[in-house]
């Protein structure tokens, strides 16, 4: 059998771009049960509420959801179980020396497999106040905005 090869995003957290200010991505492994893994083959993972965080100098992932795999026994997994994080030790010493500023925080970007191996894209971030989200969202229809009338105008259309 030869082995998988290519990106294969399995869950996306677009909530999280939206509630936070990415500051730096990393990318780490999971440790996964087997049938967690059959499970998010299926695509059945959600990121939403799911955050990481330290816990005795190694990096876990709390409240991902992998649904239970349908054709398991009694070795299925529990849906929401913390899992650990694979990063290399100096990697992990530079976010923990990160995470210690004030109102940064560390949230699942995406899940996905790389080349048959299941990774999470972290990111370290910063939460944005409600006002930030407004006017992120105002800079974004004025963009748009601006894109549909230069798209008018280099048609030949005119506004009524």
């Amino acid at each position: 059998m030869t082995r998988e090869t290519g990106h294969k995003l399995v869950a996306s957290n677009k909530k999280a771009r939206h509630d936070y200010t990415v500051l730096k991505t990393y990318e780490a492994g999971l440790v996964l049960a087997g049938t967690e893994v059959k499970s998010l083959r299926a695509g059945y993972a959600s990121l939403v509420d799911a955050f990481a965080g330290e816990h005795e100098g190694e990096l876990l992932l709390y409240n991902l959801h992998i649904a239970e795999y349908g054709f398991g026994s009694w070795t299925n997994h529990a849906p929401r179980r913390t899992r650990k994080l694979l990063l290399h030790k100096i990697e992990i010493d530079r976010i923990l020396d990160k995470l210690r500023d004030p109102g940064n925080t560390l949230v699942p970007l995406s899940l996905y497999f790389q080349d048959g191996w299941a990774k999470v894209e972290l990111a370290l971030a910063r939460g944005n106040r409600e006002y930030d989200k407004r006017q992120v969202m105002a800079k974004r229809d004025a963009e748009r905005e601006i894109s549909r009338e230069l798209g008018r105008h280099l048609k030949g259309h005119r506004r009524q």
